[in-house]
This record gives C-alpha cells, structure tokens and sequence, in this order.
C-alpha cells in the first residue's frame, strides 16, 4: 500500500524490516530509487512493478511473486538498476527499448529474467539457481529505438570488453604452444606429448606375436583395436625354396643402380617429431587473421551476461529468434544445459566454464551464429558442443574435455568454423559429424579420447586440416557410412588403435597427412567404401601400414557404429526430412568410383606396406613403400582388378610384392628394388608388364601355383636367385624382358621354367651380361617409376655397349585367344 502514495520525480523510498504486498499492479510513473534498509532478506515485496518512468533504482530488496502474477517487475521503455536484490520465485521481463543493469542479485526457486527485443542490458556478478526452464531468455532481435541509457551502458559494456579482451590474450600467451587461455577459470592440462622415442620404450614384442595389441597392451580392456586375420600366403615353403634357387657363386656382384627414379624423394622423408606440430594460435593471433571473428567479439548488443554463476537447474541461457547476448566468464554448473542458440539467434561466449550439464553443454540450430572462444566445457553428459539445422558459429581456443559422450557434434547440416581449440579426455569422439555436418575443423588439438580423435559418419562432411590428432583409444581419423570428409595436412599419431579408418561406405579425401606411431594400421580401409589417398606419410606404425580389407563392419554402435543419442530433450527427430540444401563447398573435388591410393609414403611399419583383402576394384599408384618390416605389398584377395601402377617398393623385409591365387592384379611401370627376399611372388591372374626388378635377395620375378599371367618388357636382376622362375601349372606369356646378370661369370640360366609344363610360353628375352660398373645402368628409360604416367611409358629399349645373348624358346607358340579357365587380360594385350 506504500507504493499508492504520491511519489515526486527522484524520490527516494526507504523500506524498513517487513514483507510488503499489494493486491493489483503497481506503476512506476516518476523516476524513483526503492531501498531496503538492513540486511539482504529483511525486506520483502510480493508486488508486481510496471515501470512507466525513465529511470527506477532497486537496492537490497527481495521480491517474491504476487499471487496475481509470476512477473514482479517489467518495463518496456524506461531503465532499471537492480543492485543486490534476491528474486524468489518469480520473472524479471524487460522489453526493448527498455534497458535493465542488474549487479549482485540472486534469482532462486526458478526465478528467470526474459528480455525481449533489448538493444542492450547489463547482468554482472549473478546467481541463478533451481529454474524448472531457462534462467536468462534474450528473444528477438534488438529494436532500433533507444533510451536515455543505451550510450551509458553502451560504454559500460565496452569497458567490460576491453578488460576481458586483454586479461584473455595474457592467459594465453603465459599457457605455452599446446594450452589455451580461458579466463580464471581453464587450467593448461597436464599432458604429455610423445615422440617416436617415447613410444619405442613402451614397445612389446611385436615380431613375436603381433596379436598381443589385444591384450593389455595400453589399449582399453574393452577396445581390441582393428582385428586383422593372419591369413597371408604361406612363407614356409616359399623360405625353405629361397636356398634353392640361390646361385651358388658368392663373389662380388655388380649392381645396378636406381636411386634417379621418380619416386626417390619420397625415400628421404625425416623422422616424424612432436616439435613439427602445429602450434596452437591464441586468440588475439586468431582474431587477427578472421575479420568476422573480430567484429564479433567486438560487439556489443543485446544482453550482456558478465561473472554470473548459472547452476542447478534446467537450463542457463536460451537465445532464440534473432535474439542476441554476450556471456563473458560466467559459471555454468549442473544444469541440464548451458546454453541454447537457435532461429537464428546471435551470440558472443568468451571465457566462461561449462561443466556438469546432463545433456550437451551449449546448443545452437536453426541457423543460429556467434563466436565461442576461450571457454573451459567439460564433464558434460552429450556433447560439450551441439552445432545442428544451419548453425554457424566460429568456435576459437576452447578447452572441451572430460565429456561422457563427445567433444564437439555437427549434425543435421551444421557447419561451424572449428579452430585452435584443446579436445581431449572425451568418452566418445573429440570432434563427431554426421547426417550432412560441414564444419571446417581446423588447427586443435584432439587427444587422449576414450574413443575417435574425429569421426564423420551418416553422409557427414568437412574440411579437416591442420590438426595434431594424437593418443585416442580408436582410430585417430573414422569415417563410415557415406562419410565423406576432405582430411588434409593433419597429424595422425601415437593413437592405441589405427591412425585412419574408413569404415562401411566411407569416403573423403584424405590427402597430405602425416600418419605414424599408431598400435595398430598406419590406414585401414573396407572394401565397400571409397576414399582417396593421396601424398600422405604412413610411417612407424606397429601393424599394416595401409590395410584395405574384406569385411563386414561389425563394431559397436558407438562411435565407430550408430550415432549417438542427439536428441533433444530425448525427443524423436527425424533429420533426414529436415536437410537443408547441401554445402557445396568442397564439390569440386575429384569424382571417384573406385578407391585411390596414390603418391603416399608408405614406410616403415612393422608389417606389410600395403595389405590387400578386398572384393571391390582399387588403383595403388605412384606411392613409396618401402622399410617395411613385413612384405611391400601383399595382396591376399582381390575379387576384382587391383591395379599397382608406378609405384616404388624398396627396402622391405620380406617380398616386394606377394599376390595370391585367385587374385586379380595388374603391376605396370613399378621399381622394385632391395628388397629382403623375392622381388615379385605371383600366384594369380594378371600382368606384369615394364617393371624394374632389381636387387633383390632371391628371384626377382617369381610365378608359381595356377597363375595365370603375362610377364612382359620388365627389366630385372636378381643378385642370388633367378631372374624370372616359372613353376608348377602356370599359364600364360614370358615375352620380351630384359634380365640383367649379376655374375659375369654364371653359368646358371636367367629364367627357370617348369619343362612339363606346355600351357606357358617363354620367347624373346634377352640376357645382359656386365662389363663394366660404369656401364651397368638402366637407361633408356631411367629407373622405374616415372615422374609421368607410368603406364604411358613406351616399352624399354635396350640399352646400348652390352653383350645381349637370346634365351631359347621353350614351349610352344602363343595360343590364340584366352586361356580355357580365362585370364580376364588377354584383351587387354
């Protein structure tokens, strides 16, 4: 009843000790400054206040809804100062053009703050606690008219930017290349990066028995890692026929040389070292080189929400239709979630802690946009990160830990601009894309998850470059059903699994990569899937470097399986009916119908370079492999053509390349150089057609089994064994080589064949035989592979100054026609 009075213009009313109530609305229509005497609590208003006038002051009052109304107080013209004031219960509403500053007041028992159309308000230093729905509302987008007291707090605002701006940029200057600044409250995690020397120590035995990577062997007791069959050809009559077909000469041989071929600087790539990471860029280096980052964190508009702690209840802050809010080192604790951004919403979120939500931390869609930058978002119960339907935001130097699901999810035709941010420590995948997600993700750092470093999967999309993705329970990389990323210029190591994963009906390009020091296979790829590799380093890893392989894909439906749970509120959303138009940002890539392996290094792994057990088509070309401590290449299985084409297999410990029967394969325009054993072993159907062949420990070509092939214009030496063995029923053409003798003096003959066998023809190979080291070189063409197209290469020439004798004939001529069983080649000659 006190409020009836007549009140003047600036009157100052002093309430003492007591609740104060009034049955019907109150309008505030002269400025007036309201104060509770005592302590916070002993005042007590159960009164709902319409402000009419410019101006309204609040101190060290409590106010508690009137039984009429939840609202206690709303104005939608004038300006209100709110200083340490308890609202219980009830709604603070303010409507633009209408300004609000509220500072040390407490909003309890579901208490919530709504502002319409604001241009701009002031939160600082609040508490919201226990609201069945959002504590803060900011709707609609901030009218163009504007009070006496926009300027003021206008500048305010800016002052509150300024001192947060440059107390961020010292945090992140002091936080060292791999920590990120995020106000008071981010600490730099304490985390250790490995180099190639570290992890050599924490080395098992793998030689002995490579399945041992099942077992405790730093993986997870749940997580076996890729589970490969050791089902490779046999070697054990392979090994005890190597002695047979030696020559029996020791002395010295002369070799040919071949380091000028195209491939040789690939050969010289340096030892992978942590200090080649990419650093992490502060902020400040950020905004610098991103326009719309900078006038976005340089804006001021709409609600700024400053040092408030938000906890204990529904949610935090939910912006919507247009509405815009700046949220800077608040405290979001315990809610079910911090902060939703949607129909276009607009926000600035710096600094702030996010953790203990039950569902994800911050949440935008419907095209919602902003900037998220130096925050701390961890141990939430979804995604730290919820970017869905058209969302936008630039999300720059965060640290998003300790999730129980993943770190960041772009679903639904998210997108995002993902940079320079700390992702690590999460249950599930450190950054996760699906059902047309294209972000751009770009310069973090993703380590040490219980699961993907990053998975795209569901038709999900982006660019993901320039990343150090390292030490994650799975693979670093896992792209699966319809997948398709461009994976570029990443660091892809040190992971408890593989370093890459293309699961079931993946794609991507993944190009440029450095892949190394995983457990498991540097790339493992299905054979249902279709992606691009191109001019990666695949090196270091304890198993296959690259394995393309035959089946099913039967992981669970986490991270590597089913998507998540990304429904809100745990409500069914069909977002297969709900795709906007599709990005077409990165369409211009090449169209691919079969997978592509080309110009990567594929180096010293602790098996086989590149393991083939596919029943789909795949083109191997131009690539490195070479010290690897199993064979080069070994294909076990291949329904269809795989073609190896001007590719450099050097250096293995085993076979440069192994085909088994039934295999369907094409070698054309490859070097095969040093290797430990055999040059070629071929059991299947195919070509192999202008090859180098040269230096290898045991025979340099050799085809055996039911082999149904046609050896023809390779060049080839052999240093202990024959040049060219042909053994058992094996049909087909040994035409026109060229076998280089590595003893002057050996009488051994350079192709040995199996007399009883009629089905295999052998005419017109040569034979050279040195003279001199000076003149013992391939020439004309130089050393294979090409820097061109190798299967445009014109058949060799023989070189000139050497004594060329002719072998014999000895079979019959050449059938016409295709053999009976049908080598799918002959057409092809």
């Amino acid at each position: 009843m006190i409020f009836k009075l007549f009140l003047r213009p600036y009157d100052k009313v002093v309430l003492h000790a007591g609740v104060y109530e009034e049955q019907v609305e109150v309008s505030l229509k002269v400025p007036v400054e309201i104060v509770g005497l005592g302590k916070l609590g002993d005042v007590s208003l159960l009164v709902s206040f319409d402000q009419q006038c410019p101006t309204v002051r609040l101190c060290n009052l409590v106010f508690m809804p009137a039984w009429f109304s939840p609202v206690v107080y709303k104005t939608s013209s004038g300006h209100v100062q709110l200083d340490n004031c308890n609202f219980e219960g009830c709604q603070l509403h303010i409507r633009g053009p209408g300004t609000c500053q509220a500072r040390f007041c407490s909003f309890a028992q579901g208490s919530s703050a709504h502002f319409l159309g604001v241009a701009i308000s002031l939160m600082d230093s609040c508490e919201f606690s226990g609201g069945d729905s959002a504590s803060v509302t900011v709707e609609g987008a901030p009218v163009s008219e504007r009070n006496w007291a926009f300027k003021h707090l206008l500048a305010l605002a800016k002052t509150f930017n300024m001192m947060t701006s440059n107390g961020s940029t010292e945090i992140s200057n002091q936080g060292g290349k791999d920590s990120v600044g995020a106000g008071s409250h981010v600490n730099t995690p304490v985390e250790g990066v490995n180099t190639m020397e570290d992890w050599n120590k924490q080395e098992v035995d793998w030689e002995a028995n490579w399945a041992k990577q099942k077992g405790g062997d730093g993986l997870l007791s749940s997580q076996d890692g890729t589970m490969i069959e050791e089902d490779r050809m046999e070697t054990s009559s392979e090994s005890s026929e190597v002695d047979d077909e030696q020559d029996d000469e020791k002395s010295t041989c002369l070799k040919l040389s071949y380091d000028q071929h195209g491939l040789a600087h690939l050969s010289k790539a340096d030892t992978p070292d942590s200090s080649a990471f990419p650093a992490l860029l502060s902020l400040s280096a950020e905004l610098q080189r991103d326009a719309e980052a900078r006038d976005l964190a340089a804006s001021v508009q709409g609600c700024l929400l400053r040092r408030c702690l938000l906890r204990d209840g529904k949610g935090g802050v939910h912006l919507c239709n247009h509405g815009q809010a700046r949220l800077e080192a608040n405290v979001f604790r315990g809610l079910s979630y911090a902060v939703r951004c949607i129909q276009n919403a607009k926000m600035v979120m710096l600094s702030n802690e996010v953790c203990g939500c039950k569902a994800s931390g911050v949440f935008l869609r419907l095209s919602a946009q902003g900037l998220i930058a130096e925050n701390n978002i961890h141990s939430n119960g979804e995604a730290g990160l919820d970017i869905r339907k058209g969302a936008n935001p630039i999300i720059l130097c965060n640290r998003i830990h300790s999730g129980l699901r993943s770190g960041i999810v772009v679903l639904g035709n998210g997108r995002g601009s993902i940079r320079s941010n700390q992702i690590y420590g999460n249950k599930e995948a450190g950054v996760y894309i699906l059902f047309n997600g294209n972000p751009v993700v770009s310069g973090n750092h993703i380590f040490q998850g219980l699961a993907a470093g990053i998975a795209v999967n569901e038709n999900g999309r982006g660019l993901i470059t320039e990343n150090v993705i390292r030490q994650n329970q799975w693979g670093g990389a896992d792209i699966r059903r319809g997948g398709d990323p461009v994976l570029r210029d990443n660091f892809i190591c040190y992971g408890y699994s593989d370093g890459v994963v293309v699961g079931e009906r993946g794609r991507g390009l993944i190009e440029g990569n450095h892949i190394y020091g995983n457990r498991g296979c540097g790339v493992w790829v299905m054979s249902s899937s279709l992606p691009q590799l191109i001019g990666n380093h695949i090196t270091h890893n304890r198993m296959y470097g690259l394995a393309v392989f035959c089946r099913k894909d039967t992981e669970s439906a986490r991270d590597r399986g089913g998507p998540e749970n990304f429904n809100e509120e745990r409500e069914l959303m069909a977002w297969e009916s709900d795709i906007d138009s599709e990005d077409e940002r990165f369409s211009s890539r090449r169209p691919i119908t079969v997978a592509l392996v080309e110009n990567n290094c594929i180096s010293h792994n602790r098996a086989v370079g590149v393991y083939v057990k596919s029943s789909e088509p795949l083109n191997v070309v131009a690539n490195m492999v070479n010290s690897n401590r199993g064979d080069g290449v070994s294909v076990i299985q291949s329904a269809q053509l795989t073609r190896l084409v001007g590719n450099c297999v050097l250096c293995n410990g085993w076979t440069g390349v192994t085909v088994d029967k039934e295999c369907r394969v094409e070698l054309r325009g490859n070097g095969v150089y040093s290797n430990n054993c055999h040059g070629v072993c071929f059991r299947g159907d195919g070509l192999i057609v202008e090859n180098d062949v040269v230096g290898n420990n045991a025979v340099g070509i050799r085809v055996m089994d039911n082999a149904d092939v046609k050896v023809l214009r390779n060049r080839v030496q052999a240093l202990q064994g024959y040049g060219i063995s042909v053994k058992k029923r094996v049909r087909g053409v040994v035409q026109e080589n060229l076998i280089y003798q590595s003893l002057s003096a050996s009488t051994k003959t350079p192709i040995r064949t199996n007399k009883q066998n009629l089905e295999c023809v052998v005419l017109n190979n040569s034979l050279l035989t040195p003279r001199s080291q000076a003149l013992w070189a391939l020439d004309n063409p130089p050393p294979r592979p090409h820097n061109s197209n190798p299967s445009s290469v014109t058949p060799s020439t023989l070189p000139a100054n050497l004594t060329i004798t002719m072998t014999n004939r000895i079979t019959a001529s050449v059938e016409s026609g295709c053999h009976n069983n049908g080598s799918i080649f002959c057409s092809i000659l």
